[in-house]
């Protein structure tokens, strides 16, 4: 079917980047700032599920933007895999716009035109990427989001905050153009083009190509984009927790991991393609190379007192999922793995979302101190207690569906040991989330401390939000097939 020119996709980024722009100019009045966050957020939702219909009748949307070289151009492409990443992230963007505004405001945050501002151009970077047609185009909105998000870390301009937001932008940076740039000009010599294919059987490298050389150029690809936090490069996410808290929600649901996770997978499907990866092994190295993240990274999770900390290496842990399923290439896994795209995101942004309605009610950072406080935020904890479920993967939360998918395509991969390591993990998930809820519930404030009078919610343009994410958790866990379809869509090739 011949891909349909369409303006929408560039509309949907216009939407972010005139909202940034009208952001900085009302700086003065909040009210008409944030007003302009939500009607960016929402116009740009609005664009995106407009695609729907036509993308699940088997259309493919292109917009031309120019030409750089023959093969090499900036050129928007929506399709089914495009969907997954574009709906969840412009969805959250809404949510997190009225959560900002009660966590920024509560805390009386300086900068907040400027936060402001930045967020709306990591959303426009992301939706760059989630809609780029090609590997030039992914690069080019990938360190867009890498320089967005850098005012965002840094926000608290003091030496904890330029020292987290060095670190992130050093890594980020360093890797994309020590290892992606070299793999797309080589890439480009190989094939003459930059474009991504049809569909994820066979990739675009030709069959001669030497075997050695597409090793490298995939190892380059796996860890140059080092957003996926895939270790040894994942040092800068944990760094970037001296962020403000709606910062994290976005870094670790929204935009910039995802970005990280999204292109590592469009590249390993539609660069490579199931073909090669298969034939050269490169699936089988790669799922057990990220199996040492998820097990690593939730070990360390659970040595983390502070919440944040611990949220960020469960991220770290919980982003190999994806590139595991995938990396599987049998069908179920492939889906497990993408369809975790959007079931972490609503889980995670709850998360974070909590963390920071603890800290603007509380004023506590650490799980130590957190005995009791369930009782007084009762809507918190238990949108915690949900989120930590689906993250589990217990039903019927959404985490459920990514790991049943993830089991079975390792079943059908005929890989016992990467079920050994789905079942680790989901024990280590058990360890450091299920002992935070029991102390807020049911644990008593540190020894010598009563719990401090008057604690209460935290606002309700924080709560709203994080009822909304953590309820959508559980209604794509129990009615997993809308995001499905579109996965599906993707797999359909796949024997």
């Amino acid at each position: 079917m011949e891909p349909i020119v369409s303006l929408k996709p560039l509309l949907a980024l216009l939407a972010a980047l005139v909202g940034a722009i009208l952001v900085m100019l009302s700086g003065r009045n909040p009210n008409i700032r944030e007003s302009w966050s939500l009607v960016a957020a929402v116009v740009m939702f609005t664009i995106i599920a407009s695609m729907v219909p036509l993308i699940l009748a088997g259309q493919t949307l292109i917009y031309p933007i120019f030409q750089i070289l023959p093969g090499v151009s900036v050129t928007l492409r929506v399709d089914a895999f495009s969907l997954i990443f574009a709906l969840a992230a412009s969805f959250l963007w809404i949510l997190a716009v009225f959560y900002s505004a009660g966590y920024m405001r509560g805390l009386h945050e300086h900068a907040q035109t400027r936060f402001n501002a930045c967020f709306a151009l990591a959303l426009f970077g992301a939706m760059g990427v989630a809609f780029a047609d090609n590997l030039f185009t992914l690069y080019l909105f990938y360190e867009i989001v890498s320089i967005g998000t850098y005012p965002l870390v840094a926000h608290h301009q003091d030496q904890e905050g330029y020292e987290g937001g060095k670190k992130y932008i050093v890594y980020l940076t360093t890797t994309a153009k020590g290892l992606i740039l070299p793999a797309m000009i080589l890439i480009y010599v190989l094939t003459g083009t930059l474009d991504f294919a049809d569909n994820i059987s066979t990739g675009i490298l030709p069959e001669g190509a030497s075997s050695v050389l597409v090793t490298v150029l995939y190892i380059f690809c796996i860890l140059g984009f080092a957003k996926n936090g895939v270790m040894p490069f994942h040092g800068w996410l944990p760094g970037a927790m001296v962020a403000p808290t709606p910062v994290s929600a976005l870094l670790h649901a929204v935009a910039v991991v995802k970005v990280g996770v999204f292109c590592t997978t469009r590249v390993m499907l539609y660069v490579f393609g199931v073909d090669i990866m298969d034939d050269l092994s490169l699936g089988i190295m790669t799922a057990y190379f990220v199996s040492f993240t998820i097990l690593v990274a939730s070990i360390i999770a659970l040595s983390k007192d502070n919440l944040k900390a611990r949220l960020a290496y469960s991220t770290v842990s919980q982003l190999s999922y994806i590139i595991l399923g995938v990396a599987l290439l049998t069908p179920a896994a492939v889906e497990g793995g993408l369809i975790h795209i959007t079931n972490h995101a609503f889980a995670k942004i709850t998360l974070f979302f909590c963390a920071g309605a603890i800290y603007v009610a509380a004023h506590k950072k650490n799980i130590s101190e957190m005995g009791g406080l369930g009782r007084v935020m009762p809507f918190t904890f238990g949108a915690f207690a949900v989120a930590s479920l689906s993250m589990i993967g217990a039903p019927p939360v959404a985490g459920f569906v990514t790991k049943w998918y993830l089991l079975i395509g390792s079943l059908d991969a005929g890989q016992i040991g990467i079920i050994l390591v789905l079942l680790a993990s989901t024990m280590l998930n058990v360890g450091y989330f299920a002992p935070i809820t029991y102390k807020a519930f049911f644990g008593k404030p540190p020894a010598g401390e009563t719990l401090p009078a008057g604690i209460k919610e935290a606002p309700l343009s924080m709560v709203i939000p994080i009822l909304i994410a953590a309820t959508i958790s559980v209604i794509i866990g129990i009615y997993p097939d809308f995001m499905l379809q579109f996965v599906k869509m993707v797999t359909a090739v796949l024997p």
